[in-house]
């Protein structure tokens, strides 16, 4: 990413550019225990957009260094086009957000495929998303094999992002609306969190439903420019580092 870029909302600008969720949504992650979406997803694809997921990901994620053969894998497999309204499906598969109703975008490609490789989930893991917006993060993490448990504020959205997942498979992921700001400490404890728009602070609920061993991925503080953050909890408490400038909605509660 060239340097000064600030990563974003919607796309990258200027700093470091990592796009936001939904600015009202708090999530977590709908379960999927291996969740993978029905192999007769791919019916639902065509030629000119696996040709442009393909090139997606070569030129916007792996030119990029991610690098986890998985996490690649999953953004080859999601048809991102399917999880944006059909006025603006042919940008589907470029390098910026993209709105997708009520204010809200879901994140560029190359913001999706970073906070994703920074969580370092493993088949079966249990993960938490606040912030559901379009459904796509969730189904990313599902097409992994993790259990996805996502929250989103925004009623139409939830409920939208809902029919989306189950539409094209991904029926074990849980998904509710509701404020993530408080997690969801009925399936808590969970291997890795991650967090689609940005806190002024890392909320204390969300460490606490982190396992010891997990990583929480959130950007932090204020309107303008947060911090991409990557906190793990040990034994002894929790390590935070600060990863690079990024500009995300808010997060917003009730």
């Amino acid at each position: 990413m060239p340097k000064g870029r600030v990563a974003g909302v919607a796309a990258l600008i200027p700093i470091a550019v990592l796009s936001g969720g939904p600015a009202a949504c708090s999530g977590a992650p709908a379960i999927d225990n291996g969740a993978r979406a029905a192999p007769a997803r791919t019916g639902h694809d065509s030629d000119a957009y696996a040709g442009a997921r393909v090139r997606m990901v070569r030129e916007q994620i792996e030119a990029r260094g991610v690098r986890d053969t998985r996490v690649v894998a999953a953004m080859r497999r999601v048809p991102r086009h399917l999880f944006v309204p059909e006025h603006v499906r042919a940008d589907a598969y470029e390098d910026y957000p993209l709105p997708i109703g009520h204010e809200q975008t879901i994140s560029q490609p190359y913001i999706v495929a970073w906070m994703t490789e920074a969580l370092r989930v493993k088949p079966g893991d249990r993960v938490l998303e606040i912030g559901t917006g379009s459904g796509y993060q969730a189904a990313v993490l599902a097409e992994i094999g993790a259990e996805v448990y996502t929250i989103e504020l925004v009623a139409p959205l939830a409920e939208s992002a809902a029919r989306t997942l189950q539409a094209l498979g991904y029926t074990k992921v849980r998904a509710k609306q509701g404020d993530g700001y408080a997690g969801w400490p009925q399936h808590a404890p969970f291997s890795a969190i991650i967090v689609t728009a940005a806190p002024d602070h890392v909320p204390q609920p969300l460490v606490e439903q982190l396992a010891e061993g997990g990583r929480l991925v959130i950007p932090v503080g204020g309107r303008m420019v947060q911090q991409m953050t990557v906190i793990t909890k040990g034994s002894r408490g929790v390590i935070s580092e600060e990863r690079m400038a990024v500009r995300f909605v808010p997060l917003v509660r009730p």
